[in-house]
């Protein structure tokens, strides 16, 4: 106001208030703020508004129950068909907005709240993630169907299975089998899987349910609470002799045979301190990297200054292995 009020001095008002883009008739109510201040009547009514009886009578009209669930534009129309008229579709609009009731107007569908899946692995055999993913067949649109059951502390492939289709006995039959063979006991299993019909099935939730393993299923769309199953399918499908599509379901098998056994015991996986999944899974890791650091040691006894003084230590074990971290709450009191 000031800044203006200067400027007007050196130039007249219109140039000043133009430059500040400010109204004309802002700058003179601010000249005279005493002018408007014992003015307390109210707006006139324009002369064709609607009455409190119509208005009232409108409300009710978009209050009733074939209406309810309608946009003000559908019931206008709705009733210019039935040759009534009552007001303006944006009137409807104004008298909704006066009683607070501009919003959707539709039934709408209510989603169930998924809890967010933290689980937790400190050891092999305590969480196993599962999955399956469409191989390319011989011709469009023939596939065959990978399953898949990894263990997610040691990424070890625990199980797998090629099918020509997708089906919940088939599950059912790898996870027991599986089961057997790690020689798992009741209540010491995890298993993590998405929500594909497999998954979900009444049969495989029997089955865990009467060998005592927990089961767990990510959110609806959310790719990143089944991380390691989708990411042993990346290795996998990124490998360079994956073929861009498999002759017969016998070359399938023989592929993902090979493939596992170089997984499992010849791959040195990167979240597991470069070691392989075999490794990590049936307890060798821990000499592994003693050996490693003997080497290290070594080597830096030998030659000291290439390490610039710092004694070299191999890539260790994560401790700890998570789907869905949970985020850490700092309790302590901040310092002023």
């Amino acid at each position: 106001m000031k800044i203006t009020e200067s400027l007007a001095k050196e130039v007249n008002v219109q140039h000043a208030c133009a430059a500040l883009a400010v109204s004309r008739a802002s700058f003179y109510r601010w000249q005279d703020p005493d002018k408007d201040a014992g003015n307390d009547s109210q707006r006139p009514v324009p002369p064709l508004a609607l009455s409190d009886e119509e208005e009232n009578a409108v409300l009710g009209i978009l209050h009733a129950d074939r209406f309810v669930d309608q946009a003000p534009l559908e019931i206008y129309n709705t009733l210019l068909d039935e040759g009534n008229y009552l007001c303006s579709v944006r009137t409807m609009y104004r008298i909704l907005e006066k009683h607070e009731e501009v919003k959707e107007r539709r039934n709408q569908l209510s989603h169930p709240h998924y809890q967010k899946p933290e689980l937790l692995a400190n050891a092999p055999n305590q969480l196993w993630s599962w999955d399956i993913t469409k191989l390319k067949g011989p011709v469009k649109w023939t596939y065959y169907y990978l399953y898949v059951i990894i263990d997610v502390f040691s990424r070890y492939v625990v199980g797998w299975m090629v099918a020509h289709r997708e089906l919940s006995p088939l599950a059912q039959k790898l996870i027991e089998q599986t089961y057997e063979k790690q020689n798992i006991q009741p209540g010491q299993l995890t298993i993590h899987a998405d929500r594909g019909s497999s998954m979900r099935s009444k049969p495989v939730a029997l089955l865990m349910a009467d060998m005592g393993v927990t089961k767990s299923h990510s959110r609806p769309y959310v790719s990143n609470d089944n991380p390691y199953s989708e990411a042993q399918f990346k290795t996998l499908k990124y490998r360079p002799d994956f073929p861009e599509r498999f002759g017969a379901i016998v070359d399938a098998r023989l592929f993902c045979q090979s493939f596992f056994a170089w997984y499992n015991s010849e791959h040195y996986h990167s979240g597991i301190g470069c070691l392989t999944p075999e490794d990590v899974h049936y307890g060798r890791a821990d000499q592994i990297i003693k050996e490693r650091q003997a080497v290290l040691n070594a080597a830096y006894e030998k030659h000291p200054k290439r390490f610039k003084g710092k004694m070299p230590t191999p890539t260790a074990l994560p401790t700890a292995v998570w789907i869905n971290k949970p985020a850490v709450e700092n309790s302590e009191p901040a310092l002023h």
